[in-house]
């Protein structure tokens, strides 16, 4: 079976905040776009490369790649959620766009999160999807792996996502780097906030994902009416990544069509 694929109607970069962001605009339907925020370590085609093709045919889809990832330029500072957060919250008035829906994926989960927390006016629903918002919210081995990792660790398919977009060796190690420690500094966001958010929110998971399920559905108590989907799989397992995708997986369609599916929903 062919993967889907979809042409950008509009791509390039952006100057926010002293760094140059990478974006692009898929599909041409009026209404309130989606915004899609990739995971650590990878680019918008090796997070999004098998969903975004489907989310396309039916409403306008942003991409971008946040600093130091693929084809965004990097500045002389870490990597933090709330920073990139500020790069999202740039571009789209950038680009002149008051509302969106947002789509983040494990770190860009975290972004997404921030996004909703710093303008709350910008985002009209929210995907959260396999990220916590607490350190506790995921399994201890998530945090051992993150204290030990090394670039040798990385899955190759990132390595050759971000090479193929972007072909410096040397950039590809600093974005890791960049993301490892980000991770390794990874604050909680205080339960008083998340209880802030009003954005309608689908918080989305694989069952045998990093967080834990018993994390997802305590955030239902914290979020007013979050709903809760979990797919059978892995982290990225639903969505089809690149380090996760395996052959004949037939959930990232079901994924994309969910999704859809609460995006739409008139309450």
């Amino acid at each position: 079976m062919s993967r889907p694929q979809s042409t950008p109607r509009e791509s390039g970069h952006a100057p926010v905040n002293g760094i140059q962001i990478y974006y692009e605009i898929h599909g041409d339907t009026s209404g309130v776009p989606l915004v899609l925020l990739h995971g650590g370590g990878s680019t918008i085609q090796s997070t999004f490369g098998q969903v975004l093709p489907l989310l396309a045919r039916h409403r306008t889809v942003i991409a971008l790649e946040e600093q130091a990832p693929g084809r965004t330029t990097d500045r002389d500072r870490p990597v933090r959620f709330d920073s990139s957060a500020d790069d999202v919250i740039g571009l789209l008035e950038h680009l002149r766009i008051a509302q969106v829906d947002l789509w983040g994926f494990s770190n860009g989960a975290s972004v997404a999160l921030h996004v909703t927390l710093q303008r709350p006016d910008m985002v009209r629903r929210l995907v959260f999807a396999s990220s916590m918002t607490r350190r506790s919210g995921a399994y201890p081995y998530l945090w051992e792996a993150i204290r030990q990792a090394g670039f040798n660790d990385m899955p190759q398919a990132l390595k050759d996502a971000f090479l193929e977009v972007n072909p410096d060796p040397q950039k590809l190690k600093t974005m890791h780097d960049k993301d490892a420690e980000r991770m390794r500094s990874f604050e909680d966001v205080p339960d008083e906030l998340v209880r802030t958010i009003e954005a309608p929110t689908l918080l989305l998971a694989g069952d045998q994902d990093i967080v834990t399920l018993e994390h997802v559905i305590g955030l239902t108590h914290l979020i007013p009416g979050a709903r809760v989907l979990i797919v059978p799989g892995g982290h990225g397992d639903y969505m089809g990544t690149a380090e996760a995708s395996q052959p004949g997986n037939p959930y990232p369609p079901l994924t994309a069509a969910l999704v859809e599916a609460f995006l739409d929903a008139s309450s």
